[in-house]
C-alpha cells in the first residue's frame, strides 16, 4: 500500500503545510490599499454619482413631459372657451412652472456635457417644445424657432431662487445663470408632434362652427410637410419615423377641407364634427393604425 492509500487516500494540498494563523496573514497582505483598488473606488463612486444625477433626470423629464400635457389640454379649450385670454394666461402661467422644471435640468447639468444625460431628458424637452409652439401658433398663427424656445431657457437667480438659502462657498462655486439648450433634433421632433395637436385643432373648430381655421391648418401643416421632406433620409432615425404620422395629420386635415369645401353647404355645422371623426376612423382603419 502506497503512502498516499495510507493517508485515507486524500492528497494533501500545498497551504495545508502552513499553520493557520500564517495563512491568515498573507492572505491580509495579499489585499492591501493598493493603489489600483484605490483607484477603482474612485471609478466606483463616479459611476454611483453619475448613475444618481441620470435618475434624478429622468424623474425631472417625466414631471416636464406631464405638465407640458395638461398645458396642450388646457390650450385645447381656446376655441370653445368664451374668454379665450384666460386660457392663454393659465397655459403661460403653466409653461413658468416647466421652465422652473427645465431650470433644475440646467442645474444638475452644471459642468457636464449634457449630450451624456441627453436620452434622460430628451422626452421631456420634446414634449415641452410641442406645448411651447401650440401655444405660439395659437397666438401668432406661425412656428416658433428654436433660438426663441432657447432664449426662453435661459435663468438667472431671482428667478424663484431662495437664494438667502446659499451659503458664500456655494455662491462661489454655482453661476447666477443657467441655460439649457433644445437641440435641433428634439426641436423637430417636438414640431412633429404639434401636427397631431393641430390636426385635433382642426376637428374642434369644425365642431364649433370655425369653418376658416381648417384651410388655415392645411395650408400650415404642408408647409411643415414640404420642410420635413427636404430632410428625408439623412437626418436622424426618429425624424424620419415622425414622418409618416405627419403625413397622416395632414391627410386628415385636407379630408376636412374637402368635406367642408363639397359638402359643407349640404351637412349642417352641428354634425360636421361627427362627420369628420367618422371619416378620421375609416383612414385609421385603412392605414392600419390602432
Amino acid at each position: 500500500m502506497s503512502g498516499k492509500e495510507g493517508s485515507g487516500g486524500f492528497r494533501k494540498r500545498k497551504h495545508d503545510n502552513f499553520p493557520h494563523g500564517q495563512r491568515r496573514e498573507e492572505k491580509e497582505n495579499v489585499n492591501p490599499p493598493s493603489a489600483l483598488m484605490k483607484s477603482f473606488k474612485s471609478f466606483q463612486l463616479e459611476l454611483d454619482t453619475r448613475h444618481d444625477k441620470y435618475e434624478r433626470l429622468v424623474k425631472l423629464s417625466r414631471d416636464i413631459t406631464i405638465e407640458s400635457k395638461r398645458t396642450i389640454f388646457l390650450l385645447h379649450r381656446f376655441t370653445s372657451a368664451p374668454n379665450g385670454e384666460e386660457i392663454l394666461s393659465e397655459s403661460e402661467v403653466k409653461l413658468d412652472a416647466v421652465r422652473q422644471k427645465i431650470k433644475q435640468v440646467a442645474q444638475e447639468l452644471i459642468g457636464e456635457d449634457m449630450y451624456q444625460f441627453h436620452r434622460a431628458i430628451s422626452p421631456g424637452l420634446q414634449e415641452y417644445v410641442e406645448a411651447v409652439s401650440f401655444q405660439y401658433f395659437i397666438k401668432t398663427r406661425s412656428l416658433i424657432s428654436v433660438e426663441e424656445i432657447n432664449k426662453q431657457l435661459i435663468f438667472t437667480a431671482e428667478d424663484r431662487e431662495e437664494t438667502t438659502n446659499m451659503t458664500s462657498n456655494s455662491q462661489d462655486k454655482q453661476p447666477h445663470r443657467w441655460s439649457l439648450k433644445v437641440t435641433p433634433v428634439d426641436y423637430l421632433l417636438g414640431v412633429a408632434d404639434l401636427t397631431g395637436e393641430l390636426m385635433r385643432l382642426c376637428i374642434s373648430s369644425v365642431g364649433n362652427g370655425d369653418i376658416d381655421t381648417p384651410f388655415e391648418l392645411s395650408q400650415f401643416l404642408r408647409q411643415i410637410y414640404d420642410g420635413f421632406t427636404f430632410i428625408g433620409n439623412t437626418g436622424p432615425y426618429e425624424v424620419s419615423k415622425k414622418l409618416y404620422t405627419l403625413k397622416q395629420s395632414l391627410a386628415k386635415v385636407e379630408n376636412a377641407c374637402y368635406t367642408l369645401k363639397v359638402r359643407g353647404s349640404e351637412i349642417p355645422k352641428h354634425m360636421l364634427a361627427d362627420v369628420f371623426s367618422t371619416k378620421t376612423e375609416l383612414i385609421d382603419q385603412e392605414e392600419g393604425l390602432p
